[in-house]
């Protein structure tokens, strides 16, 4: 165990007193630094994808020109080591070893591979480029168009004993209400980043009785926790396009979903555009509230297992009849449908028709007993309103369907 103290935050952080906390562990550093095979801790042999400046994208999703870091047989058992935005972005000064140093983190709880990209030559552009260290892609073996891609998320350790939330001007549910800080100043950059009066709060973690929780605190001092719930912000399959693909607004591809149910034991399921489906990850979070209003989640350095299988059409393992061409996917508890829409009430409207389709497709009900059950038996909850494309998400339970054969 080591203890974290947060110093006086940086100038840029605004109006906002430091936390004093103890807590967290030994960093998890890179396990290699080359995609290939490997043996994963808890899940045997498999492959693991490190965050290198060979291996990520900053900002941008793969695309059908995209080349594959590596490829993988369906079913095959993948780690990744990814890497949390916060504290390598240019208005924290693009050097994590600065910017955690003013948090009282020392080097040795500063992820390399945070320090390499930062470091590297990686072109970012703050202002246009978004946020997102994307990681990957990487092929499975036999994938084509039409088919599906059954992510099963297997485990998401974290990596450090802290994180970091933010609210940047112009962005978030209250843009020009919040941050309450200055404008940023025309010389705001990774070398002035204190110009820019964005407001990232620097949370640090730590563990009782089993269960991890982050801490803030009340303009009093008193502390105030929350528990930890992490998952993968993003995870998608390439477009095809050979346009760039912004990193930010979620889409048919998956991409930036920010739904937080998808975590350890859910599964993800993603039509596939190109031919071996190009999977990546990125955007780990320890905790997000449905709506992520501020603008940023509990930002985390993650790292996460995933099953990678390819589904064909009418394979037994799909979760329903006929095709499926928008996200969707389950957990243990509920089946998720997903709508995704820059108007948040075409979002809702558009879950409610995955809905419905999948309550036709995978339990033979009809539409209108399918709207009535809905309205009746099932809780809609706004995944985001902050990543430009609106989500929506039904959490349909499972529970309800057990007498039922499934179609």
């Amino acid at each position: 165990m080591v203890a974290f103290s947060a110093a006086p935050l940086l100038a840029q952080q605004g109006p906002v007193d430091p936390v004093m906390f103890d807590g967290g562990y030994e960093a998890l550093q890179p396990l290699s630094g080359s995609a290939g095979p490997a043996e994963l801790e808890g899940h045997g042999q498999g492959y693991y994808v490190p965050s290198t400046p060979e291996t990520v994208q900053w900002g941008y999703l793969p695309n059908r020109d995209s080349e594959p870091v590596l490829t993988v047989p369906s079913g095959s058992v993948v780690t990744f080591d990814t890497l949390s935005h916060e504290g390598l972005l240019e208005d924290q000064g693009r050097d994590p070893e600065v910017y955690f140093a003013g948090f009282e983190v020392t080097r040795d709880f500063v992820l390399d591979d945070a320090v390499e990209i930062t470091g590297s030559d990686i072109a970012h552009d703050f202002a246009v480029d978004g946020p997102h260290i994307v990681t990957g892609p990487i092929a499975i073996e036999g994938a084509e168009p039409g088919d599906i891609l059954k992510i099963e998320t297997l485990s998401i350790i974290p990596r450090t004993g802290y994180g970091v939330i933010s609210n940047r001007h112009g962005k978030g549910a209250l843009p020009g209400e919040f941050p309450e800080t200055p404008v940023p100043a025309a010389d705001a950059s990774a070398e002035n980043p204190e110009a820019y009066h964005n407001v990232s709060v620097f949370t640090p973690i730590s563990e009782r009785d089993g269960q991890y929780y982050g801490a803030l605190h009340t303009a009093e001092g008193e502390r105030v926790e929350f528990p930890i719930r992490p998952f993968m912000g993003l995870m998608g399959v390439a477009s095809d396009t050979s346009e760039p693909v912004h990193s930010v607004p979620p889409a048919m591809h998956g991409g930036n979903l920010d739904i937080n149910e998808l975590g350890a034991g859910s599964t993800l399921y993603l039509p596939i555009e190109v031919a071996g489906a190009l999977f990546y990850t990125g955007d780990p979070h320890a905790a997000q509230g449905d709506g992520e209003v501020a603008l940023t989640a509990l930002e985390h350095s993650m790292r996460p297992t995933f099953r990678l299988t390819v589904l064909k059409p009418g394979d037994e393992g799909l979760p329903m009849s006929g095709d499926i061409a928008h996200p969707m996917a389950e957990t243990e508890d509920y089946w998720i449908a997903i709508g995704l829409n820059e108007d948040l009430d075409e979002a809702m409207k558009e879950a409610v028709r995955q809905s419905i389709g999948l309550l036709t497709g995978r339990y033979g009900m009809d539409r209108a007993t399918a709207l009535a059950y809905l309205s009746a038996g099932v809780d809609f909850e706004v995944s985001q309103v902050v990543d430009k494309t609106k989500g929506v998400h039904a959490l349909i339970p499972k529970a309800d369907f057990s007498a039922l054969a499934v179609d």
